[in-house]
């Protein structure tokens, strides 16, 4: 068992090694890179997508808070005007009613806003981790494949064309194609499917967020009139 961990271990020391190698010799010209400009966009509007949806929950974050602080002002509001009510004021009791009802519509309106858009949120991003895991792997396995390209590339150079180490350089090749491959396609199709959802996802949020705001302020002006008719 502890040959086998020292084995595995020292082939992925052996990969990291050469693909430091291979970048190096890629930074300075020496080595051709692979490059694929469309999917390069594909990972940059990725990455636009997730900066765009965490600051959407952040501030959806915010405007939950700031629900239940105004909640908060509204139960300490009914608990001052009853408090500086005389006892002999007509409507000193409906005071702490029309509160309770105000107290019960901001409790709603938090959890539906909680509900119907911040849940949804955590929901869509949650979707970003493995992807973005997928994108750097797949960058690794591209240095990888580069990397065995130019060593059959450079064995090829010397001759060695029926050489066992040809023969096992380009086993290698084949592999590290096959890895990368079967990375690329699934990114190729799921990336540009999440890229074309976003619109449809903000649009709902937006309105589901207004007609929530919408149905509030419509009930709670109702309790408002029953107060000033108090």
């Amino acid at each position: 068992m502890a040959e086998i961990k020292t084995g595995i271990f020292a082939k992925n020391v052996q990969k990291r090694l050469n693909r430091a190698q291979e970048k190096v010799l890629q930074k300075l010209g020496k080595a051709d890179e692979t490059k694929d400009e469309q999917f390069e966009q594909v990972v940059i509007n990725f990455r636009r997508q997730e900066s765009e949806g965490s600051r959407l929950q952040r501030e959806m974050k915010t405007y939950i808070s700031a629900i239940k602080g105004m909640q908060q002002a509204s139960i300490n509001l009914t608990q001052s005007l009853h408090e500086v009510y005389e006892p002999d004021w007509h409507g000193k009791e409906d005071i702490i009613t029309i509160g309770k009802d105000c107290d019960a519509l901001w409790e709603d309106f938090h959890n539906k806003v909680v509900d119907s858009t911040l849940l949804n949120l955590d929901e869509y991003l949650q979707r970003f981790p493995d992807l973005k895991a997928r994108v750097a792997k797949r960058s690794r396995k591209l240095i990888d494949y580069d990397s065995a390209r130019h060593h059959v590339e450079t064995l090829q150079v010397s001759g060695m064309k029926n050489d066992r180490k040809m023969i096992k350089a380009e086993e290698e090749l084949k592999k590290a194609q096959k890895v990368f491959d079967e990375l690329n396609v699934g990114l190729q199709d799921e990336l540009p499917t999440l890229w074309g959802s976003r619109v449809g996802f903000y649009i709902g949020t937006y309105k589901s967020v207004t007609s929530l705001e919408t149905k509030f302020h419509r009930e709670i002006s109702l309790v408002s009139l029953k107060k000033r008719n108090t």
